[in-house]
C-alpha cells in the first residue's frame, strides 16, 4: 500500500495529529494498528484525529482506535476533527464518542 490512509502529520511530547484520507477499512486495518503502536504516540497526552479527508471508516478500524485509546498506560485526550456524517456515525457506533470530543 503506497498511499496509507492514515499517517502521523505531527507529533511532539504534548500533542499528535493523525491525518486520515480516503477509505479506512479492513485492508487498511493492519496499517492502522501498526501506526497506533508508533512510539511517538506513546509520548503524547493528546491526539487529534484529522478526518476531514476521510471518506469511509469501517467498524473494525473504529474499534481499533477505541481499543488503542482505552488501553494506553496514560490517559489520552482525544479529539476527532472534521469527520463527515457517515464517519461520525461509525465512530459513534463503535463507542468512540465516550472517549473523544468531536469538532468541525
Amino acid at each position: 500500500m503506497t498511499d496509507a490512509p492514515v499517517r502521523i502529520a505531527e507529533a511532539d511530547e504534548r500533542h499528535a495529529v493523525l491525518a486520515f484520507t480516503g477509505d479506512l477499512d479492513a485492508p487498511a486495518l493492519r496499517v492502522l494498528e501498526e501506526l497506533l503502536l508508533e512510539p511517538r504516540l506513546r509520548k503524547t497526552g493528546a491526539w487529534t484525529l484529522e478526518m476531514s479527508s476521510l471518506e469511509h471508516i469501517d467498524l473494525s478500524c473504529a474499534y481499533a482506535l477505541l481499543r488503542t485509546v482505552t488501553r494506553t498506560p496514560e490517559p489520552v485526550e482525544l479529539t476527532v476533527r472534521g469527520a463527515r456524517p457517515a464517519v461520525h456515525r461509525t465512530l459513534r457506533q463503535a463507542g468512540l464518542d465516550t472517549v473523544a470530543g468531536f469538532t468541525k
